[in-house]
Protein backbone atom coordinates (compact mmCIF):
# COMPACT_ATOMS: atom_id res chain seq x y z
CA UNK A 1 0.00 0.00 0.00
CA UNK A 2 1.39 3.17 -1.27
CA UNK A 3 1.73 6.10 1.29
CA UNK A 4 -0.04 8.11 -1.62
CA UNK A 5 -3.53 5.86 -0.83
CA UNK A 6 -3.17 6.45 2.67
CA UNK A 7 -2.82 10.17 1.82
CA UNK A 8 -5.63 10.33 -0.25
CA UNK A 9 -7.80 8.43 1.79
CA UNK A 10 -6.97 10.33 4.89
CA UNK A 11 -7.61 13.82 2.83
CA UNK A 12 -10.98 12.34 1.90
CA UNK A 13 -11.78 11.33 5.61
CA UNK A 14 -10.95 15.39 6.63
CA UNK A 15 -13.00 16.87 4.25
CA UNK A 16 -16.36 14.42 4.81
CA UNK A 17 -15.95 14.97 9.16
CA UNK A 18 -15.45 19.05 8.12
CA UNK A 19 -18.32 18.61 5.57
CA UNK A 20 -20.36 17.09 8.18
CA UNK A 21 -20.17 19.42 10.57
CA UNK A 22 -21.33 22.37 8.39
CA UNK A 23 -24.12 19.89 6.70
CA UNK A 24 -25.53 19.40 9.95
CA UNK A 25 -27.07 22.45 10.58
CA UNK A 26 -27.69 23.47 6.80
CA UNK A 27 -31.50 24.26 6.36
CA UNK A 28 -34.32 21.32 4.77
CA UNK A 29 -34.87 24.28 1.99
CA UNK A 30 -30.74 23.96 1.06
CA UNK A 31 -30.63 20.02 0.94
CA UNK A 32 -34.14 19.74 -0.84
CA UNK A 33 -32.83 22.27 -3.36
CA UNK A 34 -29.55 20.60 -3.97
CA UNK A 35 -31.94 16.93 -4.52
CA UNK A 36 -34.18 18.55 -7.20
CA UNK A 37 -31.20 19.67 -9.11
CA UNK A 38 -29.52 16.65 -9.25
CA UNK A 39 -32.52 14.69 -10.16
CA UNK A 40 -32.61 17.55 -13.45
CA UNK A 41 -29.12 17.05 -13.91
CA UNK A 42 -29.70 12.96 -14.33
CA UNK A 43 -32.30 13.61 -16.43
CA UNK A 44 -30.84 15.93 -18.90
CA UNK A 45 -27.41 14.12 -18.69
CA UNK A 46 -29.67 10.66 -19.61
CA UNK A 47 -27.41 10.27 -22.54
CA UNK A 48 -24.04 10.37 -21.08
CA UNK A 49 -25.70 7.83 -18.24
CA UNK A 50 -26.49 4.91 -20.49
CA UNK A 51 -23.45 5.41 -22.57
CA UNK A 52 -21.13 4.70 -19.43
CA UNK A 53 -23.45 2.10 -18.48
CA UNK A 54 -23.38 0.66 -21.90
CA UNK A 55 -18.92 0.30 -21.15
CA UNK A 56 -19.67 -1.04 -17.65
CA UNK A 57 -22.09 -3.71 -19.51
CA UNK A 58 -19.49 -4.91 -22.40
CA UNK A 59 -16.83 -5.24 -19.56
CA UNK A 60 -19.23 -6.76 -17.07
CA UNK A 61 -19.73 -9.27 -20.24
CA UNK A 62 -16.00 -10.19 -20.94
CA UNK A 63 -15.21 -10.76 -17.50
CA UNK A 64 -18.13 -13.65 -17.29
CA UNK A 65 -20.26 -11.87 -14.86
CA UNK A 66 -23.41 -13.67 -13.95
CA UNK A 67 -26.82 -12.67 -14.72
CA UNK A 68 -27.96 -11.44 -11.52
CA UNK A 69 -24.55 -9.14 -11.43
CA UNK A 70 -25.61 -7.77 -14.54
CA UNK A 71 -29.34 -7.41 -14.01
CA UNK A 72 -27.87 -5.23 -11.20
CA UNK A 73 -25.27 -3.18 -12.87
CA UNK A 74 -27.97 -1.98 -16.29
CA UNK A 75 -29.52 1.02 -16.51
CA UNK A 76 -32.07 1.92 -19.26
CA UNK A 77 -34.31 5.03 -19.81
CA UNK A 78 -36.71 3.24 -16.70
CA UNK A 79 -34.28 2.97 -14.37
CA UNK A 80 -32.65 6.14 -14.55
CA UNK A 81 -36.01 8.05 -14.40
CA UNK A 82 -36.36 5.77 -11.32
CA UNK A 83 -33.06 6.98 -10.20
CA UNK A 84 -34.09 10.75 -10.68
CA UNK A 85 -37.80 10.03 -9.07
CA UNK A 86 -36.06 8.88 -5.66
CA UNK A 87 -33.99 11.94 -5.56
CA UNK A 88 -37.36 13.87 -5.99
CA UNK A 89 -39.38 11.55 -3.55
CA UNK A 90 -36.20 11.52 -1.00
CA UNK A 91 -36.45 15.91 -0.89
CA UNK A 92 -40.42 15.50 -0.40
CA UNK A 93 -39.73 13.69 2.67
CA UNK A 94 -39.92 15.07 5.90
CA UNK A 95 -36.32 16.30 7.23
CA UNK A 96 -35.69 13.99 10.57
CA UNK A 97 -32.73 16.32 11.86
CA UNK A 98 -34.11 18.24 14.45
CA UNK A 99 -36.63 16.16 14.78
CA UNK A 100 -37.80 15.83 18.89
CA UNK A 101 -38.31 12.90 19.61
CA UNK A 102 -39.26 13.07 23.39
CA UNK A 103 -39.81 15.61 25.58
CA UNK A 104 -40.46 15.91 29.06
CA UNK A 105 -39.90 17.88 32.76
CA UNK A 106 -38.24 16.78 35.72
CA UNK A 107 -39.54 17.59 39.31
CA UNK A 108 -36.70 20.09 39.54
CA UNK A 109 -37.91 21.96 37.29
CA UNK A 110 -35.38 20.77 34.30
CA UNK A 111 -36.34 19.88 30.79
CA UNK A 112 -35.24 17.64 28.80
CA UNK A 113 -35.62 16.84 25.21
CA UNK A 114 -34.34 13.89 22.42
CA UNK A 115 -33.68 15.34 19.29
CA UNK A 116 -32.16 13.40 16.19
CA UNK A 117 -29.38 14.54 15.20
CA UNK A 118 -26.89 13.15 12.19
CA UNK A 119 -24.05 10.42 12.85
CA UNK A 120 -21.69 12.50 10.83
CA UNK A 121 -19.93 10.48 8.28
CA UNK A 122 -20.85 7.66 6.48
CA UNK A 123 -18.57 5.12 4.54
CA UNK A 124 -20.82 2.93 1.67
CA UNK A 125 -19.37 0.04 -0.02
CA UNK A 126 -21.17 -1.44 -2.44
CA UNK A 127 -21.18 -3.63 -5.58
CA UNK A 128 -22.46 -3.71 -8.71
CA UNK A 129 -25.90 -1.33 -8.40
CA UNK A 130 -25.06 2.28 -10.10
CA UNK A 131 -28.02 3.36 -8.47
CA UNK A 132 -26.25 3.30 -4.91
CA UNK A 133 -24.73 6.26 -5.84
CA UNK A 134 -27.59 8.10 -5.82
CA UNK A 135 -29.70 6.68 -3.53
CA UNK A 136 -26.75 6.38 -1.00
CA UNK A 137 -25.92 9.99 -1.61
CA UNK A 138 -29.27 11.62 -1.66
CA UNK A 139 -29.89 9.99 2.08
CA UNK A 140 -26.76 10.94 3.53
CA UNK A 141 -26.84 14.48 2.44
CA UNK A 142 -31.42 14.66 3.64
CA UNK A 143 -30.55 13.09 6.85
CA UNK A 144 -27.07 15.81 7.34
CA UNK A 145 -24.90 13.41 7.26
CA UNK A 146 -21.26 13.57 4.66
CA UNK A 147 -21.29 10.17 2.30
CA UNK A 148 -17.92 8.79 0.92
CA UNK A 149 -19.08 6.06 -1.50
CA UNK A 150 -16.95 3.29 -2.89
CA UNK A 151 -18.81 1.66 -5.97
CA UNK A 152 -17.62 -1.91 -7.43
CA UNK A 153 -15.17 -1.68 -10.46
CA UNK A 154 -18.13 -3.31 -12.67
CA UNK A 155 -19.92 -0.33 -12.39
CA UNK A 156 -17.41 2.95 -12.15
CA UNK A 157 -18.15 4.57 -15.21
CA UNK A 158 -21.78 4.01 -14.24
CA UNK A 159 -21.27 5.32 -10.71
CA UNK A 160 -19.05 8.33 -11.90
CA UNK A 161 -21.36 10.21 -14.37
CA UNK A 162 -24.48 9.59 -11.62
CA UNK A 163 -21.99 10.82 -9.02
CA UNK A 164 -21.51 13.87 -11.56
CA UNK A 165 -24.96 14.87 -11.23
CA UNK A 166 -25.03 14.48 -7.28
CA UNK A 167 -21.84 17.15 -7.78
CA UNK A 168 -23.77 19.39 -9.98
CA UNK A 169 -27.03 19.55 -7.09
CA UNK A 170 -24.68 20.51 -4.30
CA UNK A 171 -22.98 23.18 -6.92
CA UNK A 172 -26.46 24.82 -7.62
CA UNK A 173 -27.28 24.57 -3.52
CA UNK A 174 -24.44 26.44 -3.13
CA UNK A 175 -22.88 23.05 -1.17
CA UNK A 176 -19.77 21.90 -0.94
CA UNK A 177 -18.92 18.81 -3.23
CA UNK A 178 -17.08 17.36 -0.20
CA UNK A 179 -20.56 16.30 1.07
CA UNK A 180 -20.60 13.11 -1.24
CA UNK A 181 -17.17 11.90 -2.30
CA UNK A 182 -16.55 8.88 -4.60
CA UNK A 183 -13.36 7.55 -4.13
CA UNK A 184 -11.51 7.93 -7.51
CA UNK A 185 -9.98 4.70 -7.70
CA UNK A 186 -10.89 1.11 -7.76
CA UNK A 187 -7.96 0.15 -6.33
CA UNK A 188 -8.81 -2.45 -2.97
CA UNK A 189 -6.65 -0.80 -0.70
CA UNK A 190 -8.41 2.24 -1.18
CA UNK A 191 -11.37 -0.31 0.92
CA UNK A 192 -9.00 -1.06 3.87
CA UNK A 193 -7.81 2.52 4.41
CA UNK A 194 -11.00 3.89 4.15
CA UNK A 195 -11.91 0.93 6.86
CA UNK A 196 -9.63 2.18 9.31
CA UNK A 197 -10.60 5.95 9.03
CA UNK A 198 -11.54 5.80 12.50
CA UNK A 199 -11.59 9.13 14.30
CA UNK A 200 -13.40 10.40 10.76
CA UNK A 201 -15.96 8.12 9.31
CA UNK A 202 -18.66 7.29 12.37
CA UNK A 203 -20.47 4.24 10.62
CA UNK A 204 -19.72 1.95 7.31
CA UNK A 205 -22.45 0.59 5.58
CA UNK A 206 -21.54 -2.90 3.27
CA UNK A 207 -24.08 -3.70 0.69
CA UNK A 208 -22.64 -6.71 -1.51
CA UNK A 209 -21.36 -10.30 -1.35
CA UNK A 210 -20.70 -12.42 1.22
CA UNK A 211 -17.45 -11.98 0.64
CA UNK A 212 -17.37 -8.33 0.66
CA UNK A 213 -19.19 -8.37 3.96
CA UNK A 214 -17.10 -10.74 5.48
CA UNK A 215 -14.15 -8.65 4.99
CA UNK A 216 -15.43 -5.67 5.87
CA UNK A 217 -16.94 -6.92 9.07
CA UNK A 218 -13.19 -8.74 10.24
CA UNK A 219 -11.31 -5.78 9.19
CA UNK A 220 -12.89 -2.39 9.55
CA UNK A 221 -12.02 -0.25 13.12
CA UNK A 222 -15.55 1.67 12.27
CA UNK A 223 -18.78 0.90 13.31
CA UNK A 224 -20.49 -1.63 10.54
CA UNK A 225 -24.24 -1.45 9.55
CA UNK A 226 -24.75 -5.27 7.57
CA UNK A 227 -26.46 -5.84 4.75
CA UNK A 228 -26.59 -9.94 4.98
CA UNK A 229 -27.62 -12.32 2.78
CA UNK A 230 -31.66 -12.31 1.52
CA UNK A 231 -32.46 -16.11 1.75
CA UNK A 232 -35.97 -15.34 2.07
CA UNK A 233 -39.26 -17.77 2.44
CA UNK A 234 -42.48 -17.63 1.18
CA UNK A 235 -44.15 -19.94 3.59
CA UNK A 236 -47.95 -21.62 2.06
CA UNK A 237 -50.38 -22.30 4.51
CA UNK A 238 -52.70 -24.77 4.64
CA UNK A 239 -55.40 -22.02 4.68
CA UNK A 240 -53.79 -20.01 1.51
CA UNK A 241 -56.03 -18.72 -0.98
CA UNK A 242 -54.31 -20.66 -3.97
CA UNK A 243 -55.01 -17.77 -6.41
CA UNK A 244 -53.01 -15.47 -3.95
CA UNK A 245 -50.21 -18.22 -3.36
CA UNK A 246 -50.19 -18.24 -7.30
CA UNK A 247 -49.78 -14.52 -7.67
CA UNK A 248 -47.37 -13.96 -4.49
CA UNK A 249 -45.25 -17.17 -4.93
CA UNK A 250 -44.10 -16.29 -8.62
CA UNK A 251 -44.20 -13.01 -7.62
CA UNK A 252 -41.89 -12.85 -4.81
CA UNK A 253 -39.31 -15.29 -6.50
CA UNK A 254 -39.61 -13.84 -10.24
CA UNK A 255 -39.94 -10.62 -10.97
CA UNK A 256 -36.59 -9.85 -10.29
CA UNK A 257 -34.72 -12.97 -9.27
CA UNK A 258 -31.30 -10.70 -8.19
CA UNK A 259 -32.98 -8.49 -5.72
CA UNK A 260 -31.99 -9.11 -2.25
CA UNK A 261 -35.78 -9.00 -1.33
CA UNK A 262 -36.17 -12.46 -4.04
CA UNK A 263 -37.87 -15.35 -2.56
CA UNK A 264 -35.05 -18.47 -2.47
CA UNK A 265 -37.23 -21.20 -0.96
CA UNK A 266 -41.01 -21.92 -1.02
CA UNK A 267 -41.83 -23.63 2.46
CA UNK A 268 -45.60 -25.41 1.85
CA UNK A 269 -47.86 -26.67 4.72
CA UNK A 270 -47.63 -30.67 4.29
CA UNK A 271 -51.83 -30.21 4.35
CA UNK A 272 -51.44 -28.00 1.25
CA UNK A 273 -49.04 -30.54 -0.83
CA UNK A 274 -51.73 -32.10 -2.98
CA UNK A 275 -53.88 -29.10 -2.79
CA UNK A 276 -51.91 -26.23 -3.72
CA UNK A 277 -48.21 -27.24 -4.82
CA UNK A 278 -48.96 -28.71 -8.03
CA UNK A 279 -50.44 -25.62 -9.66
CA UNK A 280 -47.66 -23.15 -8.39
CA UNK A 281 -45.21 -25.86 -9.93
CA UNK A 282 -46.67 -25.39 -12.95
CA UNK A 283 -46.63 -21.65 -12.78
CA UNK A 284 -43.32 -21.61 -11.65
CA UNK A 285 -41.97 -23.99 -14.63
CA UNK A 286 -43.75 -22.21 -17.05
CA UNK A 287 -41.93 -18.73 -15.98
CA UNK A 288 -38.70 -20.21 -16.68
CA UNK A 289 -37.82 -21.50 -12.96
CA UNK A 290 -35.71 -24.32 -11.74
CA UNK A 291 -36.96 -26.09 -9.17
CA UNK A 292 -35.51 -27.84 -5.93
CA UNK A 293 -37.48 -30.13 -3.96
CA UNK A 294 -37.60 -32.46 -0.96
CA UNK A 295 -38.41 -36.14 -1.07
CA UNK A 296 -41.84 -35.49 -0.53
CA UNK A 297 -42.41 -32.83 -3.27
CA UNK A 298 -40.18 -34.84 -5.94
CA UNK A 299 -42.94 -36.79 -6.82
CA UNK A 300 -45.07 -34.41 -7.26
CA UNK A 301 -43.23 -33.55 -11.11
CA UNK A 302 -40.28 -35.33 -12.82
CA UNK A 303 -38.94 -31.93 -13.69
CA UNK A 304 -37.55 -31.15 -9.83
CA UNK A 305 -34.69 -31.84 -9.17
CA UNK A 306 -33.59 -33.33 -5.77
CA UNK A 307 -32.21 -30.71 -3.18
CA UNK A 308 -29.56 -30.70 -0.49
CA UNK A 309 -28.37 -29.29 2.08
CA UNK A 310 -26.93 -26.69 0.75
CA UNK A 311 -29.77 -25.52 -0.89
CA UNK A 312 -31.92 -24.11 2.28
CA UNK A 313 -28.86 -22.11 2.81
CA UNK A 314 -28.29 -20.58 -0.68
CA UNK A 315 -29.17 -17.15 -1.54
CA UNK A 316 -29.74 -17.98 -5.51
CA UNK A 317 -29.97 -14.52 -6.89
CA UNK A 318 -31.17 -16.71 -9.89
CA UNK A 319 -34.42 -18.44 -11.67
CA UNK A 320 -33.76 -21.38 -9.07
CA UNK A 321 -35.94 -22.08 -6.21
CA UNK A 322 -35.89 -24.79 -3.07
CA UNK A 323 -39.25 -26.23 -2.03
CA UNK A 324 -39.29 -27.80 1.39
CA UNK A 325 -42.37 -29.63 3.16
CA UNK A 326 -42.57 -28.54 6.36
CA UNK A 327 -45.22 -29.59 9.79
CA UNK A 328 -47.82 -26.27 9.26
CA UNK A 329 -46.80 -23.12 10.93
CA UNK A 330 -44.59 -23.85 13.13
CA UNK A 331 -42.56 -26.08 11.04
CA UNK A 332 -42.09 -23.25 8.69
CA UNK A 333 -40.93 -21.42 11.85
CA UNK A 334 -38.67 -23.86 12.81
CA UNK A 335 -37.09 -23.61 9.32
CA UNK A 336 -36.69 -20.03 8.78
CA UNK A 337 -34.87 -20.33 12.15
CA UNK A 338 -32.56 -22.46 11.39
CA UNK A 339 -31.92 -21.76 7.49
CA UNK A 340 -33.24 -17.96 7.36
CA UNK A 341 -30.63 -14.68 6.92
CA UNK A 342 -33.12 -12.84 9.16
CA UNK A 343 -33.99 -10.66 6.13
CA UNK A 344 -37.18 -10.63 5.08
CA UNK A 345 -40.52 -13.72 4.89
CA UNK A 346 -43.60 -14.08 4.51
CA UNK A 347 -47.00 -16.23 5.55
CA UNK A 348 -49.52 -16.69 2.89
CA UNK A 349 -52.90 -17.82 4.42
CA UNK A 350 -56.38 -16.37 4.95
CA UNK A 351 -56.17 -17.56 8.73
CA UNK A 352 -55.42 -14.77 11.05
CA UNK A 353 -54.64 -16.23 13.97
CA UNK A 354 -51.87 -18.25 12.26
CA UNK A 355 -50.79 -15.02 10.29
CA UNK A 356 -50.31 -13.09 13.24
CA UNK A 357 -47.96 -16.60 15.32
CA UNK A 358 -45.70 -16.06 12.24
CA UNK A 359 -45.33 -12.48 12.14
CA UNK A 360 -44.69 -12.39 15.85
CA UNK A 361 -42.84 -15.63 16.07
CA UNK A 362 -40.47 -15.17 13.16
CA UNK A 363 -37.34 -12.96 13.76
CA UNK A 364 -36.62 -11.55 11.07
CA UNK A 365 -36.17 -7.60 10.33
CA UNK A 366 -39.41 -8.02 7.49
CA UNK A 367 -41.90 -10.51 7.99
CA UNK A 368 -44.97 -10.40 5.77
CA UNK A 369 -48.83 -12.00 5.25
CA UNK A 370 -49.93 -12.56 1.81
CA UNK A 371 -47.28 -9.66 0.29
CA UNK A 372 -44.73 -10.71 -1.85
CA UNK A 373 -41.22 -10.40 -0.67
CA UNK A 374 -39.75 -8.21 -2.97
CA UNK A 375 -41.58 -5.30 -1.22
CA UNK A 376 -38.63 -5.65 1.04
CA UNK A 377 -37.46 -1.99 -0.19
CA UNK A 378 -37.12 1.05 0.98
CA UNK A 379 -38.85 3.25 -1.76
CA UNK A 380 -41.97 0.86 -1.24
CA UNK A 381 -42.01 1.44 2.35
CA UNK A 382 -42.21 5.32 1.84
CA UNK A 383 -38.68 5.85 2.68
CA UNK A 384 -37.59 7.41 -1.16
CA UNK A 385 -35.11 4.92 -1.41
CA UNK A 386 -32.73 2.70 0.78
CA UNK A 387 -28.71 2.27 1.51
CA UNK A 388 -29.45 -1.23 1.91
CA UNK A 389 -31.30 -3.57 4.55
CA UNK A 390 -29.90 -4.19 7.70
CA UNK A 391 -30.46 -7.60 9.07
CA UNK A 392 -28.72 -6.85 12.05
CA UNK A 393 -30.38 -5.15 15.46
CA UNK A 394 -27.92 -2.20 16.14
CA UNK A 395 -28.42 0.49 15.12
CA UNK A 396 -30.86 -0.28 12.66
CA UNK A 397 -33.30 -3.22 11.54
CA UNK A 398 -34.64 -3.46 7.54
CA UNK A 399 -34.78 -0.70 5.36
CA UNK A 400 -32.37 2.13 5.96
CA UNK A 401 -34.25 5.51 5.03
CA UNK A 402 -33.48 8.77 6.48
CA UNK A 403 -34.68 8.25 10.22
CA UNK A 404 -32.12 5.32 10.22
CA UNK A 405 -29.12 7.56 9.25
CA UNK A 406 -29.62 9.80 12.73
CA UNK A 407 -29.15 9.14 16.09
CA UNK A 408 -30.23 11.59 18.69
CA UNK A 409 -28.78 13.77 21.78
CA UNK A 410 -30.36 15.45 24.79
CA UNK A 411 -31.05 18.92 25.17
CA UNK A 412 -31.23 19.78 28.56
CA UNK A 413 -33.02 23.29 29.84
CA UNK A 414 -32.72 24.55 33.05
CA UNK A 415 -32.96 27.72 34.99
CA UNK A 416 -30.19 27.58 37.79
CA UNK A 417 -30.36 23.97 38.78
CA UNK A 418 -27.43 22.81 40.89
CA UNK A 419 -27.23 18.93 41.78
CA UNK A 420 -27.95 18.25 45.80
Amino acid sequence: MTQTMKDMMLDMGKAAKAAAYSLANVSTEQKNMALLAAARSLRADKATILAANKKDMTSAKERGLDGAMLDRLLLDDQRIEGIAASLVAIAELPDPVGDVMAQWDRPNGLNISRVRVPLGVIGIIYESRPNVTSDAGALCLKSGNAAILRGGSESAKSSRAIHACLTQGLAEAGLSADCIQLIPTQDRSAVGELLGLAGYVDIIVPRGGKSLIERVQNDSRVPVMAHLDGVCHVYVDKDADLEKALAITLNAKMRRTGVCGAAETLLIDEAALNSHLPAIIDALKISGCELRGDKKIIPLDESIIPANGEDWDTEYLEAILSLKTVDGVDGAIQHIARHGSHHTDCIITENTETAEKFLCEVDSAIVMHNSSTQFADGGEFGMGAEIGISTGKIHARGPVGLEQLTSYKYQVRGNGQTRP
